[in-house]
């Protein structure tokens, strides 16, 4: 078998084709709607309407925050968006593009990737959104602001490691999308977006191991980076567990991916 390029001169070579199908891709999602695109804006913007009227309005969400309810509640729901949307695509990527699978001369690792910078283009929209809403209410940008970038970044590389698992066992194993899509049901709600650890009382052993979740290094980073204020090499910690863990999960999903791609285009 012939030696494969490491994944990132991959991505590099073929970049204007990756770029050109992850523009292509977000277009053709909401093909023949009438409002087309719009569509990939509005569920979250309902959801964030939703959980702001239970949790900030009804609830009165929990106990006093720096800043108002809406504004904590967004920089956290943000980028779970992008973690549900890359995960779901990102995993069915192999069975979207079967036609290009089935080629020979395809390079298919590029695909997560493509799905990937597919969301990435919605999650930047909702971080300008963000910006902005926070700008409205007074809360104006601080050099903090660009800290983004590098949590997206984070998180952008979590969600290509996780997929390059689970769209390689996804084609032998179709049940593994609705397995995932549990998960992130259950997965929202056991980090901490629409509650904090002082709204629960939770402390001790408890809040370590939740905060083992490599989702509350990535939602505490957002929140420092729009309300706190804190640079992410205040937490060195918790950020080497981060880029450890993540680093695992993408050297194992690469592996696997690698193993199993011989077997695709037989059995899709």
């Amino acid at each position: 078998m012939k030696k494969q390029e490491w994944l990132p001169k991959e991505v590099y070579r073929n970049r204007k084709l990756v770029l050109s199908l992850a523009k292509n891709d977000f277009k053709t999602k909401y093909a023949g709607s009438y409002f087309g695109t719009i569509w990939a804006f509005v569920q979250p913007i309902v959801t964030i309407c939703v959980y702001w009227f239970v949790f900030g309005l009804a609830l009165r969400g929990g106990s006093e925050r720096e800043v108002p309810f809406v504004l904590w509640l967004v920089a956290g729901l943000v980028p779970w968006f992008f973690l549900q949307e890359g995960l779901m695509g990102g995993t069915s990527a192999m069975l979207e593009y079967n036609y290009l699978v089935k080629k020979v001369v395809f390079n298919i690792r590029v695909l997560p990737v493509v799905k990937l910078l597919s969301a990435l283009i919605v999650h930047g929209f909702f971080i300008l959104i963000i910006v902005f809403l926070y700008a409205v209410m007074g809360y104006f940008p601080t050099p903090y602001y660009l800290q983004m970038i590098y949590y997206s970044f984070c998180l952008f590389m979590l969600i290509l490691g996780m997929t390059y698992l689970t769209s390689s066992v996804v084609v032998f194993f179709r049940d593994l999308g609705q397995i995932i899509n549990i998960c992130l049901q259950v997965g929202i709600w056991m980090t901490p977006i629409m509650w904090d650890f002082a709204d629960l009382g939770i402390s001790g052993t408890l809040k370590t191991i939740l905060q083992l979740n490599p989702m509350f290094y990535i939602v505490q980073g957002y929140r420092e980076s729009l309300i706190s204020r804190v640079g992410f090499w205040e937490h060195p910690v918790l950020t080497l567990y981060f880029w450890v863990l993540t680093a695992v999960i993408f050297l194992f999903g690469t592996r696997m991916f690698r193993k199993l791609q011989v077997h695709f285009a037989d059995v899709l």
